[in-house]
């Protein structure tokens, strides 16, 4: 005679728990495990507070600033740049690096890309760039302010770089921040100055926001 075995409802329902409880258990302890790890990342985080990088415009040459027309703008301008990292502990890198000047609060020069690079803790790069732009459309007034700073002798630039930057500490790299720097060239300007080119070799402190 053949056996039929048949399990009880109460059976599987007991066999179904037990299951239920091993993921439960093994979510928890991966939950648990996660939390451990972003919390160690978050105190170290904390401990070595890393400080925004420095950038310092050491000179600036503007070799070519004119109208081609009332509104379009031929320009050239060299800059030479230092940037340090402050921390004692991390590292920097610079990534989608962009540069351009500003007279007024408007572009005389395109974005111009820098390469990216890296920078070890408390080390130093001193970098320079060209900026430029070819018929860039300039407001109505533009001609009339360069005039009027002429005649009082000096012309202040802006000059920015804007990217992102990644901090290492050890093997552990963070994800993206925005960046943006901010450097302000005064440039002698006026009769008594020199034609070409305007020149700033006065060591300016930029401002870094991150």
């Amino acid at each position: 005679m053949s056996q039929v075995f048949s399990k009880s409802p109460k059976h599987c329902a007991q066999k179904g728990l037990t299951i239920d409880k091993s993921y439960k258990k093994l979510f928890i302890a991966f939950s648990a495990f996660s939390t451990t790890v972003l919390a160690f990342i978050f105190l170290i985080w904390l401990i070595l507070h890393p400080a925004k990088p420095q950038f310092s415009l050491r000179e600036a040459h503007i070799y070519q600033l004119n109208l081609s027309s009332p509104h379009l703008l031929n320009s050239f301008i060299q800059l030479t740049l230092l940037s340090r990292n402050p921390n004692i502990k991390v590292s920097i890198y610079y990534d989608e690096l962009q540069a351009y000047a500003a007279y007024k609060g408007q572009h005389i020069t395109v974005d111009t890309s820098l390469p990216p690079f890296y920078q070890g803790h408390e080390e130093s790069n001193l970098f320079t760039t060209s900026l430029q732009g070819t018929g860039l459309p300039v407001a109505p007034s533009f001609g009339y302010e360069v005039g009027r700073d002429r005649t009082i002798g000096k012309m202040v630039l802006n000059l920015k770089i804007n990217g992102k930057l990644r901090w290492k500490v050890g093997t552990w790299v963070s994800g993206r921040y925005r960046f943006n720097v901010n450097c302000v060239s005064v440039v002698a300007f006026g009769p008594n100055a020199p034609t070409v080119p305007l020149s700033s070799n006065q060591a300016t402190q930029c401002s870094t926001t991150v």
